[in-house]
């Protein structure tokens, strides 16, 4: 199988990246920084290093596309006078305009596979019925992920293409902090269980790393 995991150089990005190698499969990560063994680089926000990396791909079949690259700049803002505009714009562009530019690049190379899937991994603060207030940009910015992968489920489904929605679980990363209940590897493994059961029966799925589907 290969896989392309984006922000695969830290976090959970780098457990799935390991945890697949480690398998035996043909893994590609990416990150910011120059191509580097089987690290790509790549900018979410950017269109060209978009392009860029899809032209590097050529005609590799893409059987997993795991969109995890993502930022969470307004922790710690408040309501008052917090929440500037460029900080919207963003956390837009890497968290869901970023998404999207990846999954459009790449469906040419998710084509070429038998049975692809497509993981992006979001966040319970994506779900509107759990609402406990503040990082507003976070929360909407990963609530519009949600929104695209359900959506981009309903339109790849012909072309035999599974999309799924996830929430990692709260994970001792620099995003999630060091007093997080899970492991990295924790995360990735159970991600990892919930990509493999993937199909188009229970594609636009939004589910928790341990396979609990969570509430939108």
């Amino acid at each position: 199988m290969t896989i392309l995991i984006t922000g695969a150089n830290r976090g959970i990005g780098n457990a799935l990246f390991e945890s697949y190698t480690t398998k035996g499969h043909t893994v590609l990560g990416t990150h910011r920084a120059a191509d580097a063994g089987n690290m790509r680089q790549l900018d979410v926000t950017d269109p060209a290093s978009q392009e860029a990396l899809a032209g590097r791909l050529g005609d590799t079949a893409l059987d997993l596309l795991v969109c995890n690259a993502g930022v969470f700049l307004d922790r710690g803002e408040n309501l008052n006078d917090g929440y500037p505009a460029q900080m919207w714009a963003d956390t837009f562009a890497a968290n869901v305009t970023g998404v999207f530019l990846t999954i459009q690049n790449m469906l040419p190379l998710l084509r070429r596979a038998r049975h692809a899937k497509i993981a992006i991994v979001s966040s319970q603060m994506a779900s509107h019925t759990h609402a406990s207030g503040h990082s507003y940009i976070y929360r909407a910015s990963k609530a519009a992920a949600l929104n695209l992968g359900r959506n981009l489920a309903t339109d790849l489904k012909p072309e035999g293409i599974a999309v799924g929605i996830y929430h990692p679980g709260w994970v001792r990363t620099d995003m999630g902090g060091g007093s997080a209940s899970l492991s990295v590897e924790e995360s990735a493994a159970g991600l990892i269980d919930r990509f493999t059961a993937l199909n188009l029966e229970t594609t636009g799925c939004f589910e928790t790393w341990d396979g609990r589907a969570h509430a939108y």
